[in-house]
């Protein structure tokens, strides 16, 4: 059985259903060997990352960067993780009031000094909520997860 954590701060209403819709995708029936756990950033331990075999996180834009949860774990993780997980797979989901770039580029910066490996293109959900963003995390769940079960990364 592989490992699947999705390592996301939600916030609202709107950003809890995003990563519902993650888990749903990711728990879809056709997958049958991946196990998907949910752990909120602060209460997400190096430990969590250690034993999983890839990692969504999933965060708010938060003036132009990543919330202040998420980086909460990287700082208390990263020396724990350094070269203990090189080529980690992972992928990442923001919902973006603007544009995303910011969030993004932080989370790629701390996960390629990690030598994590991104394996889905980032999904930025810019702009206005938009009831599409959930279609759009439960292909980034349902992909992930089917991934990690054929063992493509």
């Amino acid at each position: 059985m592989k490992r699947l954590v999705v390592i996301a701060h939600a916030p609202s209403s709107n950003t809890r259903a995003m990563v519902d819709a993650v888990l749903d995708g990711a728990g879809d029936e056709a997958i049958e060997n991946v196990s998907i756990r949910h752990v909120r950033p602060l209460d997400a331990r190096a430990q969590d990352a250690l034993e999983a075999d890839a990692i969504i996180f999933g965060t708010t834009e938060n003036l132009g960067y990543m919330s202040g949860a998420l980086k909460d774990f990287f700082d208390r993780c990263f020396y724990d993780l350094v070269d203990k997980t090189d080529a980690k797979p992972y992928g990442v989901f923001i919902r973006a009031g603007k544009d995303g770039t910011g969030t993004r580029r932080a989370i790629e910066s701390i996960c390629g000094g990690l030598n994590w490996k991104p394996v889905q293109e980032p999904l930025i959900c810019r702009g206005q909520w938009d009831e599409g963003f959930l279609d759009q995390c439960r292909e980034l769940g349902m992909a992930m997860a089917a991934g990690l079960e054929a063992e493509i990364f």
